[in-house]
């Protein structure tokens, strides 16, 4: 016997990502820092290497050409896996692409509403590409001025021109100087007050040599993200290292194992105390899936209840549960798991995704993708997980 799938109504994803165009940077900063900011450069297609979980690239010697990004000494190829949209995964590389071999969806805001028409796709959110998920690479390079003038260049094209003539279909995304928590403060009210509410930060910022959440450090970025009431949006990966269980492991190890960085983000923050002393904060994962969350909120009321010896003075006033369900949401696309557990993560604590571009993601099927997932469920449900619950978080007023 079939079940009956309820409509799926416009669906506002949370998690895709834009390649950057190449004229982000040349074409705003300063004229002294041109020649050292990102720029695009066409050069042999390079190989790949995982060194300390972290991968290094230079251009190669062969005759198929990609677009490198050059930035100070920072080499980085734009490759098909991340701007692959509808291809199958048995055609998906990891080589080196030219902008003439993509789709045009991944880098013009016209022609992404109109992939996003064809996807059943009212809006957008997209996280970096170039920057990395949380324009961690800014926080690396030697000129931190330059760096800086990178990231307010970067906000700059995405509230202006990336989101700027899209009726608020494309959704502001920003990043701030991670190397500062006042610059970060300043760069988020500065894209507050020009309509952004969302910004892009690391799962574990101890991963990137910056500061953990344990300390006092950060607390003028979460003063100006509650003030401005701007989500903290984490990506997996954001945290920069990737989990693998030996040095000769298969890649696909890691591609499974990532999702440990979410959830070890996630109690980090249930015992770090910040929800009490910023009680407005609200956090979101982002492509981390859902059907974990579970097991490590209970195990956290449990080791909550029972290892009061391990807590001291930290302890926090009310079990891990209850911030969980005030403060942070998780969104999804591909995890019958997580649907099966959905009252015990919460339906308002869930949002949907397309991963547009990338290689697992689900143009042009994602309607199709959210009936199978969620569309047997009652049509209020199915409208908070493909739509409401983005609004309410993030709020789209204008798209109710």
């Amino acid at each position: 016997m079939s079940v009956a799938h309820s409509p799926i109504p416009r669906i506002i994803s949370v998690d895709d990502h834009v390649v950057e165009p190449r004229d982000v940077w040349t074409s705003r900063l300063p004229a002294r820092y041109v020649d050292q900011g990102p720029r695009i450069v066409y050069a042999p297609q390079g190989a790949m290497e995982l060194v300390d979980g972290a991968w290094v690239e230079q251009p190669g010697t062969g005759p198929e050409m990609a677009a490198w990004w050059h930035y100070e000494d920072h080499r980085y190829q734009i490759k098909q896996m991340i701007a692959c949209p509808g291809l199958a995964p048995e055609e998906v590389t990891m080589e080196g692409v030219t902008y003439e071999d993509i789709a045009p969806g991944c880098y013009e805001p016209q022609a992404r509403l109109a992939d996003m028409d064809a996807n059943h796709v009212e809006a957008s959110l997209c996280f970096p590409n170039y920057p990395r998920f949380c324009g961690q690479l800014f926080a690396e390079r030697k000129d931190m001025e330059l760096s800086k003038l990178c990231v307010e260049a970067y906000n700059d094209w995405m509230i202006d021109e990336w989101c700027g003539g899209s009726d608020g279909r494309l959704i502001p995304l920003c990043i701030v100087p991670l190397w500062d928590a006042e610059l970060a403060a300043a760069e988020i009210r500065r894209n507050a007050a020009r309509g952004a509410r969302a910004v892009a930060w690391s799962e574990l910022p101890a991963w990137l040599g910056l500061p953990s959440i344990h300390t006092d450090h950060w607390d003028p970025f979460f003063a100006a993200c509650q003030e401005t009431d701007t989500v903290i949006c984490m990506h997996i990966g954001s945290g920069t290292r990737t989990l693998t269980t030996s040095a000769d492991a298969p890649t696909v190890v890691t591609a499974n194992m990532i999702v440990a960085n979410s959830a070890a983000s996630m109690i980090d923050w249930l015992f770090s105390g910040n929800f009490e002393r910023f009680p407005g904060l609200r956090l979101m994962y982002a492509e981390s899936q859902i059907g974990w969350i579970p097991y490590f909120v209970e195990r956290a009321d449990d080791t909550w209840h029972t290892h009061q010896w391990a807590q001291g003075e930290e302890r926090s006033e009310l079990p891990p549960s209850h911030y969980y369900r005030k403060h942070i949401f998780s969104c999804f696309f591909k995890d019958t798991v997580g649907i099966d557990l959905l009252d015990r993560i919460g339906v308002d604590n869930v949002l949907f995704e397309t991963d547009y571009p990338h290689q697992d993601g689900t143009f042009p099927h994602s309607r199709e993708t959210a009936e199978k997932l969620f569309g047997h469920l009652d049509p209020e449900v199915i409208h908070k997980l493909a739509r409401g619950n983005a609004i309410e978080l993030f709020g789209l007023d204008h798209l109710r």
